[in-house]
């Protein structure tokens, strides 16, 4: 059974002197909605698995938070892109390494959505999923559908009862 990760609120960093608070990671509404207003992103069994064993091992931190330092402080973006980069050298060849295959945290977003849309998840749920509306995410990532022609003429041919 799948799980449900619901979002309260965006925590982006800036530098302090572009902050209300004065510090580099900011409480704000999540973006594009009403201050208060959640987003409910539904994750598969295997997720749900994977951050129950974090949490039980690591705990959260007093304001929530799954992903803390070893003070309950957060990560700083230096310290994601620098554990980022090794990992990379840990997990691809050099000529991948060199090249700009997952070169930021961030590109797995993309790599998970353009997943999604191959295996045939529903446009509708991956832009929910995504945090997307649907027209930006097929304006996003309708490129990513890729030799799929033989596949989806069976579907059109099994609906048509051919």
């Amino acid at each position: 059974m799948g799980g449900l990760i619901v979002l309260e609120k965006a925590r982006p960093q800036g530098t302090k002197r572009w902050t209300n608070s004065g510090e580099t990671h900011e409480s704000r509404s999540l973006k594009h909605r009403a201050e208060r207003e959640t987003r409910e992103i539904p994750i598969p069994p295997v997720l749900v698995e994977l951050l129950r064993e974090h949490i039980a091992t690591y705990g959260t931190a007093e304001d929530g938070r799954i992903f803390r330092t070893s003070t309950g402080g957060t990560y700083s973006s230096s310290a994601h892109s620098y554990v980022w980069q090794e990992a990379r050298k840990l997990a691809f060849t050099p000529e991948q390494v060199a090249s700009s295959l997952a070169a930021r945290p961030y590109d797995l977003r993309h790599a998970a959505v353009s997943l999604w849309l191959n295996a045939g998840v529903p446009a509708v749920e991956v832009a929910k999923r995504a945090g997307h509306s649907v027209d930006v995410l097929l304006r996003v990532y309708a490129k990513c559908m890729d030799g799929q022609q033989d596949q989806i003429n069976g579907k059109i041919n099994d609906a048509l009862g051919s």
